[in-house]
C-alpha cells in the first residue's frame, strides 16, 4: 500500500510540476508573441532539387525538411507565434527547370523572409557526411552577427539534450557563409537536423515521433532565446 500511495503521490507531483511549465512557457510565450511576432521557417531544397538521399533508404531530405518544418510551423502556431513558410510543398521555389533554377529558387526565398520582416529564421536541412560515422544535429549562423551565434547556441544546447538520450554527443555550432544565413537582419540559423550519412541517424530522421522530437527540441530553443533577449 505504502508503494502504491508514493507512486500516486509522484504521478501527482509529476503532473503538477508539467502543468506548471506548461503555464510559465506560455506566460513568457505571451510576454514577446502577444503582437503577433513573425518567425520564418524554410524547408531547404524542394521539387527536382531533393539535397542529399539517405545511406540505407535513400530518402530525400527535402521530404524530410518539409516534415519536420510543417511540424515545428505547428507547435510555433500553438504557442502563439505567427509562421511564415518559405516551402509549404514538396515543390521548388522557381517558375522553371531551366538553367538557373537554384539561383530563382533561393531568391525566391530571400524575398518571402524580407516580406515577412521576422524576428527569426530558421532554415531546416539534413547533413551529409563521407565518414558513415558522424551523428547528431548541428546548427550554423553567421560568423559576423553575434545574435544569430547566441541563437544558434541555444538551439544546439536543446537538440544536443535530444540526441544525448539516443547515446550520441553533442555537436558544437559552426559558423558558415551561406545565403539563407544573409537573408534578413535578424538572427538566422541553419539546423542540420542530423547526418542521412549515418544508418541510425537516417532511421530516427524518417520516424515521426523522432521528427515531432527534433520540432520541439528547436521549439525550446526559440522560446529560451527570446526569453533571455527579452527579459
Amino acid at each position: 500500500m505504502i508503494t502504491i500511495g508514493m507512486a500516486v503521490v509522484f504521478a501527482f507531483l509529476t503532473a503538477v510540476a508539467l502543468c506548471v511549465r506548461a503555464l510559465n512557457t506560455a506566460q513568457s510565450v505571451a510576454a514577446f508573441s502577444s503582437d503577433g511576432m513573425r518567425i520564418v521557417l524554410d524547408a531547404g531544397h524542394g521539387g527536382i532539387d531533393g539535397g542529399v538521399t539517405g545511406v540505407n533508404t535513400e530518402v530525400k531530405e527535402s521530404d524530410l525538411n518539409l516534415a519536420i518544418t510543417h511540424r515545428l510551423r505547428e507547435i510555433l502556431t500553438d504557442m502563439g507565434f505567427e509562421v511564415t513558410l518559405t516551402r509549404k510543398t514538396e515543390a521548388g521555389l522557381y517558375d522553371t527547370t531551366a538553367k538557373g533554377f537554384k539561383k530563382r529558387d533561393m531568391q525566391t526565398r530571400k524575398e518571402i523572409i524580407q516580406k515577412a520582416d521576422p524576428a527569426l529564421v530558421v532554415s531546416v536541412h539534413q547533413n551529409f557526411y563521407p565518414s558513415k560515422s558522424s551523428r547528431g544535429a548541428q546548427v550554423f549562423y553567421k560568423k559576423t552577427n553575434e545574435r544569430s551565434q547566441k541563437f544558434a547556441s541555444v538551439i544546439q544546447g536543446k537538440l544536443n539534450e535530444l540526441y544525448t538520450d539516443e547515446g550520441v554527443k553533442g555537436r558544437k555550432i559552426a559558423a558558415g557563409d551561406y545565403f539563407m544565413l544573409d537573408c534578413a537582419d535578424c538572427p538566422s540559423v541553419i539546423v542540420e537536423c542530423g547526418f542521412l550519412s549515418n544508418a541510425a541517424d537516417e532511421a530516427l530522421l524518417s520516424n515521426a515521433d523522432f521528427q515531432r522530437k527534433i520540432a520541439q527540441a528547436i521549439a525550446l530553443g526559440v522560446v529560451s532565446y527570446l526569453s533571455d533577449t527579452t527579459a
